[in-house]
């Protein structure tokens, strides 16, 4: 089985910010963005989070169990544009038709998704198969909330009920696991004016290794892994953390260590 598990990280959408709230063409990006907070932020009575057609994806992390190997990585290149990160991942699901995992995916990951493959036109049959094409698909689906061909591990972990919703810092880091490391998704947007996109991606794989840390921890919890499966995979990513040589991931592997062995 080949399991993915993604996280995406996003930049206001400036140009549809112009586009549908009719701002100034002056205005340098930074000027439009703050101006769609401020309109937001009416709208909503407080809180400037964008609304999910308004974001633009800068990143997509992976973390991979493919066969016997474990890789974790960010799709294609720092610059490269939008619509080619987003083919690049529905690319991969219809490939290699994986488990999906993701941390509050349903809520944020994959609309946004929808979202900007819908702007740029982008065609991704298998994610959308329903059953009417492949039978196997019919009770197994990727846009059904209860099943596991994609896993919102907040979501099951919660019953399905958003008041039970707990941060994915805080439960990877209670279970000892290295959470967030210097970085968070609200300063995103600063990273990515400064021309940080390098440091955004590392960000969001180490993301996608406490979520999937955290998905081996549930696999141990309801029975698929037993202790000695769940250590096994545990060492896997520990082994392939090391091969990679990346400073990001020696950082949240020596982090891990120093959790396990406190």
């Amino acid at each position: 089985m080949n399991i993915f598990v993604f996280d995406i990280e996003t930049v206001p959408d400036v140009a549809g910010g112009r586009r549908l709230y009719g701002l100034d063409e002056a205005l340098d990006d930074n000027a439009a963005a703050e101006a769609m907070f401020a309109l937001r932020r009416q709208q909503s009575g407080g809180s400037d989070f964008l609304r999910l057609h308004l974001h633009r994806v800068v990143a997509i992390s992976i973390a991979a169990r493919m066969g016997e190997r474990f890789k974790v990585w960010s799709l294609g290149e720092p610059e490269e544009a939008e619509a080619s990160l987003i083919e690049r991942f529905f690319d991969g699901v219809e490939r290699y038709t994986p488990t999906l995992v993701s941390w509050n995916g349903s809520g944020f990951d994959l609309p946004v998704l929808h979202y900007r493959a819908l702007h740029h036109g982008i065609s991704a049959p298998r994610y959308w198969e329903n059953g009417d094409g492949d039978r196997e698909f019919r009770f197994n689906n990727y846009q059904n909330r209860f099943h596991d061909r994609h896993t919102d591990l907040m979501d099951v972990l919660a019953c399905f009920n958003g008041r039970a919703a707990a941060p994915l810092d805080q439960l990877a880091s209670l279970c000892g696991f290295p959470g967030k490391m210097g970085m968070s998704g609200g300063k995103v947007w600063e990273a990515f004016q400064a021309g940080e996109i390098g440091r955004i991606r590392d960000y969001c794989e180490t993301d996608v290794l406490n979520t999937y840390l955290l998905y081996l921890r549930f696999q141990l919890m309801r029975g698929t892994l037993d202790a000695t499966g769940y250590e096994l995979e545990c060492e896997r990513v520990r082994d392939s953390l090391r091969a990679e040589g990346k400073p990001h991931l020696d950082t949240f592997l020596k982090t891990w260590q120093s959790g396990v062995d406190a």
